[in-house]
This record gives structure tokens, sequence and C-alpha cells, in this order.
């Protein structure tokens, strides 16, 4: 294979492989919100006789979301030094500098960035979400037993 081939297979590995996580990422947030909100919803509290066993069942999968929330800046990230690298390469290979050339490859690498911090931001809102409704499910199981200890 010539170095031509390779850098583009570099360069649509570099598109479809962070990327591809980038947005698996998302779709991964979505589905886990939408799952522990319609838990919250039905989850009685009443059914629990340990706050622990309340608080493990409602924390389920939540560190996931912020586990993605945390690291998908660095997924893009990771995207974005890949493609400056890939830019760099073809352009000492080609052995002529093209100022059209080098900032439309950096423009390309820097969209893996921006991809990681749209992921990233809507899953720590999620979390954050998540997070409150915990605290109001676990406050509402300790106001029920202070009132049957009464």
């Amino acid at each position: 294979m010539e170095t031509a081939n390779i850098m583009e297979y570099a360069e649509s590995a570099l598109d479809y492989g962070v990327m591809g996580i980038l947005v698996l990422m998302s779709i991964v947030t979505l589905w886990l919100f939408i799952e522990r909100m319609m838990f919250y919803k039905s989850v009685r509290v009443e059914d629990y006789a340990h706050r622990d066993n309340l608080e493990i069942d409602l924390t389920n999968n939540i560190t996931v979301i912020s586990t993605i929330g945390t690291n998908a800046p660095y997924v893009g990230l990771l995207g974005t030094v890949t493609g400056i690298m890939i830019t760099f390469y073809t352009l000492g290979d080609v052995g002529a500098v093209d100022a059209k050339k080098i900032m439309m490859g950096l423009a390309l690498a820097l969209k893996a960035t921006a991809m990681g911090l749209v992921v990233a931001m809507p899953a720590i809102v999620a979390y954050t979400i998540l997070l409150r409704k915990v605290e109001k499910l676990l406050t509402k199981y300790d106001v029920m037993q202070d009132t049957k200890e009464q």
C-alpha cells in the first residue's frame, strides 16, 4: 500500500471509529437515562426494609452515565490529536506547505473534540438530574421511616 492510501484509511478509521464510539456513548446515555427515569416513577420506597437496598437499586447504572460524561471529551481529544498527527504526516509526506490543506485538516480534526463535548454535556446534565431524583427518593424513604417510628 502506498502512503496516500494508508493516510486515507487512517482518516476514515478516525472518523468512523471515534465518531462511532461517541455516538454509541450518547445512545447508551440516553437509554440509561430513560430507563432510570421510568424506574424512579415506578419505585415504591415502602417496599424496602433497608435504606441501603433502596440506594443500591436507585443508583444502579448512573455511574455509567457519569463515566460517559467524564470520558467523552477524552475520546474526542484522542480523535483530534490523531487527526492533527495525520494532517502533519500528510503535509510532511507531500513536502509542500499549503495553508488551505493545513486549515482543513485541523478543522476536521477538531470536530472530534466538539463531538466529545456534545456527548459529555448532556450526559453530565442527565447524571445530575438522576442524582437529584435519588436524593429525593431517599429523603422520602427517611421521612417515611421517621413517621413509622413515632
